[in-house]
């Protein structure tokens, strides 16, 4: 995994197809979780630039929350992330399970 290899990139592809660099994430005590932002701290983690325990530990994050938000994306995509459609994906998502 990303996770284990010693080579970070400078910069890896954000969500909305610009590039992101640590100077260009969210601050560190980011308490404002808008969907771009999520999924741009998402895409760093994917993309090797920080890694899961840093990124909850710089965001105070629990595991539990960025499993989720990583979840969301690849069930949804930056639609999924939206606090106000989380009830509705939800639902859908069990739906689709029982089928």
């Amino acid at each position: 995994m990303i996770e284990n290899q010693k080579f970070r990139p400078a910069q890896v592809i954000g969500p909305l197809g610009e590039p992101l660099t640590l100077e260009s994430l969210p601050p560190p005590g980011t308490t404002r979780w808008v969907v771009r932002r999520k999924a741009e701290v998402v895409a760093a983690v994917a993309g090797g630039l920080l890694s899961v325990d840093e990124v909850c530990e710089r965001y105070g994050l629990s595991l539990e929350e960025f499993a989720g938000w990583q979840r969301a994306i690849d069930r949804s995509g930056m639609p999924g992330l939206r606090v106000t459609r989380i009830q509705h994906y939800k639902s859908l998502y069990e739906r689709q399970q029982r089928y």
